[in-house]
């Protein structure tokens, strides 16, 4: 039987277009693009357009955008350049108890330098309630910083209603959206933030590039000190292979944004599994408001991670740590209050571009065959 990548959410295969625009940049377009001569021209060339494509993708201007070695880059970006001492001593920073860790880490990191942290709940649905940020605000509160689409659940945060809090209260808005971008509109100016962190191996990119948007009044302290590339905000050689590779999956992305067949397959999954199990399969997250391509569901009663294990040709992601004959629940689903019995039986199927219904039949037949 042929496998089944069922995991896009953790990583996405390289598009072949984007796998050839970035060939040359192997092959003969080797200079620095900072280089001041013939060899760099290409390079230079190709890092610019690079950066118009990731811009035409969220609605911003070039030199709003930031090449990173990826997301968790990004988000160490937005936080620890705002919050890092000395202004970290009395800075204050309101996120969720859902966030990835590449937001969770440095907020640890920084409230050891003396910063204030408040992690604001979820609901059952995974969602951040907006009055729980208004209520979270203090007079130090210098930035908030809260996903755009869950991970795991793929549950979609209020940003633009967070972000009018924010406004309100003059606060910056950073939202880690590397799970939506490519999936969902993303539009900086409709999300009204001032911070955006993109992750290109979640949008067909390879993997080792990212991006921060930063909005033009803001002022970063790099983590990268150096020379002055990328505007002074991030030291080292830009890499035009990589920064290709992004943004040419950036102008591939345009029309699939909505995903609207992708979204199709996902509910019929979800049809095929609530046929087959009835109340022994719960879906975890909100019903309406997540990722088109995710569906994350429990098998009560039974073990996520053995259910996969007797499926070793298709690819996803389970909810639950199982070690020693103890099942642990990740982060997302404690936040969420999912009961034990139903959360360690938790499964992320993360559907991309080219899943077909014959792998979504295949998944569910075998999940029947298993554990009807």
């Amino acid at each position: 039987m042929a496998r089944i990548y069922l995991d896009h959410n953790a990583s996405t295969p390289i598009d072949p277009v984007v796998a050839a625009a970035m060939r040359p940049f192997l092959e003969t377009d080797y200079g620095n693009p900072s280089s001041g001569h013939w060899a760099a021209a290409p390079a230079k060339a190709a890092l610019d357009n690079a950066r118009r494509q990731v811009a035409a993708l969220l609605g911003c201007a070039t030199e709003e955008i930031i090449f990173t070695s990826g997301g968790s880059e990004a988000n160490n970006l937005a936080l620890k350049g705002l919050c890092r001492m000395p202004c970290g001593r009395t800075a204050h920073i309101i996120t969720s108890q859902i966030e990835h860790p590449a937001t969770l880490e440095p907020c640890r990191f920084l409230s050891r330098l003396g910063a204030a942290v408040t992690y604001v709940p979820v609901d059952g649905n995974g969602l951040v309630d907006p009055d729980d940020i208004r209520k979270a605000v203090t007079r130090d509160t210098r930035l908030i910083s809260v996903m755009h689409a869950n991970n795991e659940v793929g549950t979609i945060q209020p940003i633009a209603d967070i972000a009018t809090i924010a406004r309100e209260h003059g606060i910056l808005l950073h939202s880690d959206a590397a799970q939506s971008v490519g999936k969902i509109s993303t539009r900086v100016d409709e999300l009204g933030v001032d911070l955006l962190s993109v992750a290109g191996h979640k949008l067909y990119a390879p993997k080792g590039i990212g991006a921060l948007y930063i909005r033009r009044s803001v002022a970063l302290e790099p983590l990268i000190h150096g020379a002055g590339h990328e505007g002074g905000r991030r030291a080292g050689t830009e890499s035009a292979l990589l920064a290709v590779g992004l943004g040419q999956a950036c102008e591939v992305a345009q029309p699939w944004i909505g995903m609207q067949g992708v979204q199709q397959l996902r509910d019929l999954l979800w049809e095929r599994l609530r046929d087959d199990f009835g109340s022994g399969v719960v879906r975890n997250g909100d019903r309406d408001r997540r990722l088109p391509n995710t569906i994350n569901v429990s098998f009560v009663g039974r073990v996520g991670a053995e259910i996969l294990a007797a499926m070793p040709d298709v690819a996803a992601s389970t909810g639950s740590a199982c070690h020693a004959g103890q099942v642990t629940l990740s982060p997302v689903l404690q936040a969420m209050k999912v009961a034990p019995h139903v959360g360690m039986g938790a499964i992320r199927f993360s559907l991309g571009r080219y899943t077909t219904q014959l792998e979504v039949d295949e998944v569910a037949r075998q999940l029947r065959r298993m554990l009807s």
